[in-house]
């Protein structure tokens, strides 16, 4: 079984990309272009489409225009593909952890939902005891990446999430995505009401999984230097990002947003629900009154209200 130190990052490129809620455009014109295993920081201020981009590169909603590829994968066409490769971390709405849950139980219930759904054919009939020391394997691989060691909690591993500090529940959803051993993980909302020294502790988090090859989305109000930094704008506004392309085939856009729309529809697990993200790639631009709402009309769409 491939451990979470051998993951192999996915790289990600985005071309004129931009998602359209039914009031306005959540993020538009987003072109950068990140190699596997970097950490990518989605900086912005709130209502900006920071978590529609992120979750839209994740493959968990539809653009309106242009086009991304994650790992080779096409978007939007490839989206359930992508679902596949990518994992989400802490999404507020969308992958929230349950305080009533012990971390215990959050691990397990990961790791049976990872076998159910994402396991080999092959690796169900092996033998009990041999799929249980596999699945603790894959656990103990995560935890360590996640930088979380249950013996510091106040109860171990039955400690109740709300008893966590904020930095440990941010350990504990990476290791729950990283169970899963994804090429690219996504975390939104990093930075938000954390002090100066968590917030250095969670960046060094995010930066010691991109080192183990996993490629790093992130949703924050400031990135770090040494972050590829994609600032969204919102409404009509070009989005930045460095290594940033030109010349978009605007033929190949338009063909690519038009194919295999029912990729939509597909079931996104965990109550999501990729939606018709609204919008069909016209170029006409809204004001930019129109963005928060835009993107709070998209949000709620995948199941954030």
């Amino acid at each position: 079984m491939k451990s979470t130190e051998e993951s192999s990052g996915a790289a990600v490129t985005a071309e004129g990309f931009g998602l359209k809620g039914p009031r306005g455009w959540a993020f538009r014109d987003v072109t950068f272009t990140a190699g596997p295993g970097s950490l990518v920081a989605i900086e912005g201020p709130s209502g900006s489409g920071r978590t529609c981009l992120l979750l839209a590169l994740t493959g968990r909603m539809k653009p309106a225009e242009g086009h991304a590829e994650v790992g080779g994968l096409r978007l939007p066409r490839k989206m359930a593909a992508v679902r596949r490769i990518s994992a989400l971390g802490p999404v507020p709405g969308v992958s929230d952890l349950d305080p009533a849950l012990t971390v215990a139980e959050h691990l397990r219930e990961r790791a049976l939902l990872q076998r159910r759904f994402d396991g080999s054919p092959l690796a169900l009939l092996r033998p009990p005891g041999e799929r249980a020391a596999a699945t603790r394997r894959r656990i103990e691989a995560a935890l360590d990446a996640a930088g979380l060691d249950l013996d510091t909690l106040p109860k171990a591993e039955r400690t109740s999430v709300r008893d966590l500090e904020r930095l440990e529940a941010l350990r504990l959803s990476v290791a729950l995505a990283l169970i899963g051993e994804p090429r690219l993980l996504a975390v939104d909302d990093l930075d938000l009401k954390l002090s100066d020294a968590v917030r250095a502790e969670a960046w060094d988090l995010l930066r010691s999984v991109a080192r183990r090859g996993v490629t790093v989305l992130a949703v924050c109000s400031e990135a770090p230097e040494d972050a590829l930094r994609i600032t969204t704008q919102g409404g009509g506004a070009p989005a930045t990002g460095a290594g940033e392309a030109t010349g978009a085939d605007t033929t190949d856009r338009d063909a690519e947003d038009a194919t295999d729309a029912k990729d939509a529809d597909d079931a996104m697990g965990a109550g999501e629900d990729t939606g018709e993200a609204g919008g069909t790639g016209d170029a006409e631009k809204t004001d930019t009154d129109d963005t928060e709402e835009g993107a709070a009309d998209a949000l709620a769409e995948t199941g954030r209200a």
